[in-house]
């Protein structure tokens, strides 16, 4: 699929592409350069995790929140 750089470099993911990866407005993505490709990865939120996440271990309400509290704080920081 090709896409054109805007003015300010952006580049404007089509529509099926962010439905189909679950991504919208405020949605974080990992870019990585892999040899003469840009690979852009979404970057899942503890709130997405916790609810469509792997099972791997239990967790107590209590371990949620202060991650939840920890990521939103790392998150804001940018």
């Amino acid at each position: 699929m090709e896409v054109r750089v805007g003015r300010r470099g952006t580049v404007k993911i089509p529509r099926s592409v962010a439905e189909a990866l679950g991504i919208g407005e405020g949605s974080r993505l990992l870019l990585e350069l892999e040899g003469g490709r840009i690979v852009l990865r979404p970057v899942p939120d503890a709130v997405e995790l916790a609810i469509r996440g792997e099972k791997i271990a239990r967790v107590t309400l209590e371990e949620l929140e202060s991650t939840s509290c920890e990521e939103q704080e790392r998150y804001l920081k940018g």
